[in-house]
């Protein structure tokens, strides 16, 4: 051992040239693992750490469009301080302009935990600073909400529960709760939130808590959140783009993997004298093994220690030149979790790739070596194989064991052996089919199909790595471009203008006619709306369910709810039946057919919400596939008229204008908050803007990330032509002996580097496909809008650049001189 750590110090003295690739390919591997887990910790220590902040409380039960009762609240009291918020969108006004804003009327015991600054007087109000800037207005001016004047008391400098609110259509504005019902918004059937939330004393248990609030109040129908998860909607985006990226980390790894590979197999067929030399003066095949083994050790372990330097200092990075994109600020530390998983990765991958090529170094005979490249490979001992497959399966292992979703992680690496198998079995194929197909004609062509399968041929290895460095560029830009693209291709040629909210059911056909008024043969659609969550699916309380599946988003929160005498305009039944006009027997439902697969519903079977406090049953009497896309007013639960008719509620609208313009939507604006003052007017404009800046940011974020596992993937090509480089240089000597000039042998080379991109291309695609529609779909929840366009033009590029890169790789082997390099070989 000590003679080989010896050996191997001394070997390195004359430097790492060999072993660049290695050093590279597990640095960008490693970096990228621990970037991404560092980041990932960062973000979910600062919501852990900030929950009460971010909930506003230890905890928060929410009611829709109603207050608690004297029991509720006596509950609610014996359990701590309880502070009342009443959140709802209103129309911010100043002048001759109003904007939506999201109003939060709050108490005197606001804020439990964190401050707010400033803090609005009965007769004030502060708005969030975009607000205030789109109004342009000073401390002082008078500020219009519905039917009450405000004097604005300056911009929000501190809003502690603005995270935990989730999406919202408006910037913040904020009264006292005293003031609130002067505004005149609240009236039966507007559509607004209230919030307790409670501070329990110190050492109070939030589940215990949580169990006697729903024995006292079983009926309440309201949804109780605790600290915990302050934020869940957060909380889940991050959990979905911290797989995403991880999935993007872990692929960078596996081709850095391949490039350990390559560069292992480089860098010991430049070393076939030396090897040759020690096993001609008695070295032993174990001491060879050991040599390298440690030389390769050495490398891997400075190149992982400056990876996880540089992945932990990522989140550094990031909070200082993109802080403002995470919803909320990384908590920057040194979490040595993420580091730890990475190094293990690193290591292991490291002795996954080298492994092989070191056992062929430690078994060939000195004769062989110095015969030198035209020796056929010899198959892997039996031991070697079982040493891959049992490190194979530690970062199998690894992987699922630490991932936050196993069954996803298995999956993908699943996906990613079965990738690499087709591969392998492709290149083997390859040289097979060229070794059987006739030999053409003309002297380039078939010097190009010779290369495909004459011993030593690289074939295989080229098939691999090609295919996973094209394979990662075409998923990563199927993803990309359905995240770019995502609002061009699903926004209908003929969306409406605007959505209207609140508006009072006795006064629907008044806000027809002052539509009309201002803006003469406009589309107008209304539908009656009230809100409530689902409280019972199939005999079961959701708030029994300990496992909700992921798709079931109508059980998270409360839903929008609607009853209709004909199926809707975006609608087709697609099992079922819907209930006639004047149907007066019990009350049924229709629910979107996406939902009710995720919940495995069937027709017939019962489903209960709570409206205003009430618990509605009804049964299901049909599924519907929505054309969520049309941007019209969709539902996912719709009743019959006789279900929730007799309740107080409220219309939504969409206006869609004629001839759309600055001045008639200004115009139309002004009309309905003077004759509406509980109206919410959202021009579309807005609520695409405000889609289309949270889509960039992960495209954004996604975009970063790719940057290392495309760098990773352009490694492993070079490493896949060095290794080549030897057998190349052999073969070029040789044709320029017999007369063959650079351009020619060039164009052989050419010719067989296109047609394996060629061949790869079609495995590419297909892998984009795949595995682009799961990450957009299933992962990120987004529609699966690729652009094929760009897509092949990044199989082309790619298969471009490994044109290249081939090319230039040649290049040395085409300098050599036939003298010196038939001495060296």
């Amino acid at each position: 051992m000590k003679l080989a750590l010896r050996l191997a110090l001394r070997d390195l003295r004359g430097g790492l040239a060999g072993l660049r690739l290695l050093a590279v390919c597990l640095f960008l591997g490693v970096a990228a693992l621990a970037g991404v887990g560092s980041l990932n910790a960062a973000i979910d220590s600062a919501l852990s750490a900030q929950g009460r902040v971010i909930l506003g409380g230890d905890l928060d039960l929410k009611l829709v469009q109603r207050d608690a009762t004297p029991t509720e609240m006596g509950a609610m009291r014996a359990e701590g301080r309880v502070s009342h918020i009443t959140r709802l969108r209103a129309m911010i006004g100043h002048g001759d302009v109003a904007v939506l804003g999201e109003l939060k009327a709050i108490d005197d015991a606001y804020p439990l935990y964190g401050h707010v600054a400033p803090r609005p007087g009965p007769d004030e109000i502060v708005l969030a600073p975009s607000l205030a800037a789109r109004l342009q207005v000073t401390p002082g001016d008078t500020i219009r909400v519905g039917e009450a004047s405000f004097r604005f008391a300056g911009p929000i400098a501190e809003e502690p529960d603005r995270v935990g609110a989730g999406f919202t259509f408006g910037p913040s504005a904020i009264i006292a709760q005293v003031s609130l019902a002067r505004t005149g918004l609240i009236v039966p059937g507007s559509l607004y939130e209230t919030h307790y939330r409670i501070r329990q004393p110190a050492g109070a248990d939030p589940a215990a808590a949580i169990a006697r609030l729903d024995r006292s109040a079983p009926g309440a129908g309201w949804e109780i959140r605790d600290r915990r998860d302050g934020s869940p909607a957060t909380r889940r985006f991050i959990d979905r783009m911290g797989q995403f990226l991880m999935l993007v980390g872990l692929t960078a790894l596996i081709v850095a993997g391949i490039g350990v590979g390559n560069g292992v197999t480089s860098y010991l067929e430049s070393k076939r004298g030396g090897i040759a030399t020690l096993k001609a003066l008695g070295a032993t095949a174990r001491t060879i093994f050991l040599i390298y083994f440690l030389q390769i050790l050495i490398v891997a372990s400075g190149a992982i220690l400056v990876g996880l330097a540089t992945g932990a200092a990522l989140p550094w990075a990031i909070a200082g030149l993109a802080g403002d994109v995470f919803p909320v600020p990384p908590r920057l530390a040194l979490y040595p979790a993420p580091l730890a998983i990475s190094a293990a990765y690193g290591v292991l991958t490291a002795m996954l790739f080298a492994l092989a090529p070191l056992a062929r170094a430690r078994r060939t005979p000195a004769a062989a070596l110095f015969r030198g490249t035209i020796e056929a490979a010899r198959r892997s001992e039996w031991r070697v194989i079982g040493a891959v497959l049992l490190i194979g399966g530690a970062v199998a292992g690894l992987a699922v064991g630490t991932a936050r979703d196993p069954l996803f992680a298995a999956w993908f690496i699943a996906a990613a052996f079965g990738l690499f198998l087709l591969l392998s079995l492709l290149g083997m194929t390859i040289q097979r089919v060229a070794a059987w197909v006739p030999r053409p004609h003309h002297p380039l062509t078939r010097l190009a199909l010779a290369n495909l399968h004459r011993p030593g041929a690289q074939t295989g290895r080229l098939v691999v790595a090609l295919g996973l460095g094209l394979s990662l560029f075409a998923t990563l830009a199927t993803v990309e471009t359905s995240l770019s693209g995502q609002m061009a291709t699903t926004i209908p040629a003929k969306a409406p203008d605007f959505f209207l909210l609140d508006i009072p059911s006795e006064s629907i056909d008044r806000f027809r006619t002052v539509v009309d008024r201002q803006a003469p043969g406009a589309v107008i659609d209304t539908v009656p709306s009230l809100r409530g969550p689902v409280v019972e699916v199939k005999g079961q309380r959701v708030a029994d369910m300990k496992d909700i599946p992921p798709d079931a988003w109508i059980l998270r929160g409360d839903r929008g709810l609607t009853y209709a005498e004909t199926l809707p305009k975006g609608s087709r039944i697609v099992e079922g039946g819907w209930w006639p006009e004047g149907y007066d027997g019990p009350p049924l439902v229709s629910v979107d057919v996406r939902a009710a697969r995720a919940l495995d519903l069937h027709i017939g079977d019962s489903l209960t919400v709570s409206a205003l406090g009430v618990e509605v049953p009804a049964r299901i009497a049909s599924f519907r596939a929505i054309d969520w896309d049309s941007m019209g007013l969709n539902y996912a639960l719709i009743y019959s008229p006789n279900a929730l008719s007799g309740a107080p509620h409220s219309y939504v609208a969409t206006v869609a204008l004629p001839a759309p313009g600055p001045a008639i939507e200004a115009a139309l604006n002004k009309a309905v908050v003077q004759s509406f003052p509980s109206v919410s007017l959202i021009p579309v404009r807005d609520l695409i803007t405000t889609l289309a800046d949270m889509l960039r940011q992960i495209s954004s974020a996604i975009r970063a990330a790719a940057s290392v596992a495309i760098a990773a993937g352009v490694a492993v090509l070079v490493g896949a032509i060095a290794a080549a480089r030897q057998a190349r240089t052999y073969d070029s000597v040789l044709l320029k002996l017999l007369g063959a000039t650079r351009a020619q042998i060039l164009a052989a080379q050419a010719m067989e580097y296109a047609l394996l991109a060629l061949i790869v291309s079609g495995v590419a695609l297909g892998v984009a496909a795949g595995g682009g529609w799961y990450v957009v779909t299933r992962l990120l929840d987004l529609e699966w809008t690729p652009d094929w366009g760009v897509v092949l033009a990044t199989i082309g590029a790619g298969a471009a650049l490994t044109l290249a890169l081939g090319l230039l790789g040649a290049l040395p082997a085409l300098a050599a001189r036939p003298a010196r390099a038939l001495r060296e070989l």
